[in-house]
């Protein structure tokens, strides 16, 4: 597989991982979603002194507001960390 491909299959795989580990096999609940941040964007939350933090992201990126993330909202959290963070290595 090609790079892109490779980091594609690695997000899927994550997802996965997180997902459905209380429930629906398809969404993260606020539990699960919390739980995939510590672990792997640990520095994600970190900086935030906000007990509230992953409630507000919760709320930002649960579009169809059913209180879950499912993959698509996801991979708006990934764009969205990818975006912030492009420009800031040298290349």
């Amino acid at each position: 597989m090609s790079q892109l491909e490779t980091a594609m299959a690695i997000l899927l795989k994550t997802f996965d991982r997180y997902a459905g580990a209380e429930g629906n096999k398809a969404t993260l609940n606020k539990a699960e979603l919390k739980t995939m941040l510590e672990k792997e964007l640990p520095s994600f939350l970190k900086d935030s002194k906000n007990p509230d933090e992953c409630d507000k992201l919760m709320k930002a990126l649960d579009h169809n507001g059913d209180s879950e993330v499912d993959f698509s909202e996801f991979v708006v959290l990934v764009a969205a960390i990818m975006c912030a963070c492009h420009g800031r290595t040298k290349k």
